[in-house]
């Protein structure tokens, strides 16, 4: 597959809403397996198809957990509750990170490269990556909720 150029703010892409998919085609399934390639690459644990320039409601998501790679089209929450704040970076903005505070649980449901249609309960880690990058596809970046920002290389550690 290919490494992608991960779209930086303030590119104007990263503010437009992106189109529902209409059909799982062999063009999507090549755009989910490059969008996994370039987030593993740039070590990420998310990444939206907005943040390589195609305005797509596709995401990608690998926190490390028992889900692996979740891939995902068409995502949306169906449900959410609770609350946790935390920390959040973004490769589309380097080098800066902020407190955000989102839902501590979801639920996402959303179509597989197959076209099947899937639901995962989140809790934690990924439930905060679900809504970052189901944000970054209503044009939302992390920075418009943060109640702080900094730049991780310079801040102590806690």
């Amino acid at each position: 597959m290919a490494i992608r150029i991960i779209v930086k703010d303030p590119d104007p892409v990263l503010r437009e809403t992106s189109k529902p998919v209409p059909k799982i085609t062999s063009n999507i399934q090549k755009l989910l397996s490059d969008m996994a390639d370039t987030m593993y690459d740039a070590d990420g644990v998310g990444l939206a198809a907005p943040q390589i320039g195609i305005l797509k409601r596709v995401i990608v998501v690998d926190v490390g957990d028992e889900h692996g790679l979740i891939e995902m089209v068409n995502p949306e929450i169906v449900s959410g509750e609770g609350e946790q704040v935390g920390s959040e970076g973004c490769l589309s903005i380097p080098n800066l990170n902020g407190e955000v505070k989102r839902k501590e649980k979801l639920v996402v449901k959303g179509l597989d490269r197959e076209g099947n249609e899937i639901t995962i309960e989140a809790t934690g880690l990924l439930s905060r990556c679900f809504q970052h990058e189901i944000d970054h596809l209503n044009g939302v970046l992390f920075t418009d909720l943060a109640t702080s920002l900094y730049d991780p290389r310079t801040r102590p550690e806690e």
